[in-house]
């Protein structure tokens, strides 16, 4: 029991080191909706000066690498081109109700961090429980996969909505994968894709503080607030998927075999 304790006690603490980017972003905006004294900038420009202040303190501080810095640049650029198109007139499928300098079209610049703060935790825990894996699909069909999964995101507004497809086709590719993580010494493993689903609930539950600080908000929740619809589960598991491929071709991809464990290289 010990023992148990003393894993557990690292595991928190290592999981919460690797959530430091997105818990400082969410901090900002809880402070932020409930004490926001500042008239000379808005608020949305306020948190996007302070996501970059704390971009540069991490890297000054060594508590982030280059690598994983480059995986938040990443993010930025893929998250705010679907920004761009979803928070369009013509979409709208959330929109940000608060006024901003540092922005474009209808997107404040500091929504590309929310996304970057997914690969920021990827990365960082990535390294810190050094991960490996067994069975994983070819790097090639993940990044098809990912591929269709990103356009999906724009198409199903015009055509048949395929997630459900493209879920299915995940379960296909990694049903036989685990992930192992080392907390202290011995290595733990999980089933990756109850692995993703667990933090596309955390995630989730991010979500529906964020729309409650009033950062973004859904068409049913412009009058009054209400929680997030479990549906959008999906999306985040999808949206985990794509962000998992994209840090894991920056990452070195460790492939644990029964006698071996060897690092992928193509």
């Amino acid at each position: 029991m010990k023992t148990f304790i003393k894993e557990l006690w690292h595991f928190g603490l290592k999981q919460a080191y690797a959530c430091i980017f997105g818990g400082y972003l969410l901090a900002v905006m809880i402070i932020t909706s409930y004490w926001y004294p500042l008239e000379a900038i808005h608020r949305y420009d306020f948190i996007f000066l302070a996501a970059i202040a704390f971009q540069i303190f991490l890297l000054v501080t060594k508590l982030e690498t280059l690598r994983e810095s480059v995986v938040i640049i990443v993010f930025h650029l893929v998250a705010t081109v679907m920004e761009l198109f979803k928070t369009s007139d013509a979409i709208g499928s959330w929109h940000y109700p608060e006024e901003y300098v540092f922005g474009i079209a209808n997107v404040p610049l500091f929504t590309g961090f929310m996304y970057s703060a997914v690969g920021s935790y990827l990365a960082r825990v990535w390294r810190i429980f050094d991960f490996q894996y067994s069975h994983y699909p070819s790097r090639a069909s993940t990044i098809v996969l990912v591929t269709l999964i990103y356009i999906n995101f724009f198409t199903h507004h015009y055509i048949w909505d395929f997630r459900w497809v493209l879920l299915a086709v995940t379960i296909v590719l990694f049903f036989r994968t685990n992930i192992y993580f080392r907390v202290i010494n011995q290595y733990r493993h999980m089933p990756l894709l109850i692995g993703w689903f667990l933090v596309a609930m955390f995630i989730w539950f991010a979500e529906n503080i964020a729309t409650f600080t009033n950062i973004w908000l859904y068409p049913n929740q412009s009058e009054q607030w209400a929680m997030v619809s479990w549906a959008k589960l999906s999306s985040w598991y999808l949206l985990m998927l794509l962000s998992f491929v994209l840090v894991s071709l920056i990452n070195n991809l460790k492939l644990k075999t029964t006698t071996q464990t060897i690092t992928e290289t193509t």
